[in-house]
């Protein structure tokens, strides 16, 4: 199991991130899930690829032009076919306009392999801090709350590029789509909305 952890996760991260991320813990049935629904996503973005090649293919050896639409349409399938999970990046398209998605995904491939590990090991770490400390009565105006909240803004300004129309609207995906954003399925709507309530005083605390 290990070992196919490794493999899983060698896809996309550097063995000293692979490392921090086992030492982290990671749910196996969750991995196995996210690997399967990941594979079907991509031969849904790899069949559209190809219809869209098939096509262009078939204009250039006609000796026809391909029209500025065929383009685009070929340059956001070729994007389509890199790895996130499925269900946040259905949530995401649901608040994000193509220009905004693909706006994310240049600056999460900006950060390189720190990226999976920032989302998938610290980001979820945080929130479960946060949320023990919510659950066990600290004040938001704790510092360890503010710290949290602080870095959780941080890592925001790094995957939206500091725009904040951008984070504002994967903000809304997160607060309509919890479940779906933090891979989840059973995370409680009412509880996100109580621990949003909890950062959100913590901020203002700052």
């Amino acid at each position: 199991m290990r070992l196919y952890q490794v493999l899983a996760l060698r896809r996309r991260l550097g063995l000293e991130t692979i490392a921090t991320c086992l030492d982290a813990g990671i749910d196996p049935v969750r991995l196995v899930g996210e690997h399967l629904a990941a594979t079907e996503a991509s031969l849904t973005a790899l069949q559209t690829l190809h219809e869209r090649l098939a096509h262009l293919h078939g204009e250039l050896t006609a000796s026809r032009t391909p029209d500025t639409a065929d383009l685009l349409r070929l340059v956001r399938a070729t994007g389509a076919t890199g790895s996130t999970g499925p269900a946040a990046q259905e949530a995401l398209r649901r608040h994000l306009d193509d220009d905004q998605l693909h706006a994310l995904a240049d600056h999460a491939a900006a950060l390189g392999p720190a990226a999976h590990y920032l989302l998938e090991v610290e980001w979820p770490q945080l929130y479960r801090r946060a949320e023990a400390l919510r659950t066990a009565g600290t004040a938001p105006t704790d510092p360890r709350v503010r710290r949290i909240a602080e870095r959780l803004d941080e890592l925001a300004r790094l995957f939206s590029g500091g725009d904040t129309t951008l984070s504002s609207a994967v903000r809304t995906a997160w607060r309509e789509d919890p479940a779906a954003m933090s891979g989840d399925p059973h995370a409680p709507a009412d509880a996100w909305a109580a621990l949003r309530t909890f950062l959100d005083r913590a901020r203002q605390a700052s």
